[in-house]
């Protein structure tokens, strides 16, 4: 009898322990996967901000296209507005991808700040450099999905002569 009492003590224990240790496994665990939620919490938080910050940055540079560029150059960037005809200027047309392939960012970049002819320059108190970036950005995004304009037509063969009879099959 002893022996089954002591077995039963033994079982008893050893249940009694793995219940403890399951329990402060579990509660040791808990910590980890709460910091894991929190980062992932976190994680997402600095994804929202991040676009909306960008959201944000994207309408700036439009309002300032808007403000300081679309007079001349176009809702569209085509250069085909009222003023720019008033004034006698013949402006790219952005909406045509070779118009700016043969201009690097820096290139536009002094261009925008420095000015040019009748365009006046785009201070830094109106436009930081990083919204100048976006502005490039913005014009150069005027010719995406839009073809490519044709290549110029190859020349004519030149005529046959009347005395040369054509081939014969």
């Amino acid at each position: 009898m002893l022996k089954r009492f002591m077995l039963l003590a033994v079982v008893v224990a050893f249940v009694v322990t793995s219940g403890v240790f399951a329990g402060a496994q579990q509660t040791a665990a808990h910590p980890r996967a709460k910091a894991g939620a929190n980062a992932e919490g976190q994680a997402q938080t600095d994804a929202k901000a991040q676009s909306e910050a960008k959201a944000k940055a994207v309408a700036k540079v439009k309002q300032i296209y808007g403000f300081d560029c679309a007079m001349c150059h176009g809702a569209t960037g085509d250069g085909k507005t009222d003023v720019a005809k008033d004034m006698h200027l013949t402006l790219a047309d952005w909406t045509d991808p070779k118009s700016l392939a043969d201009k690097t960012d820096d290139e536009l970049t002094a261009l925008i700040r420095k000015g040019n002819d009748k365009m006046p320059p785009e201070d830094k108190s109106r436009a930081t450099d990083d919204e100048v970036k976006g502005l490039i950005a913005y014009i150069r995004g005027f010719s995406k999905g839009q073809p490519a304009a044709p290549a110029a037509a190859p020349a004519a063969a030149p005529a046959a002569d009347a005395a040369t009879p054509p081939p014969s099959n």
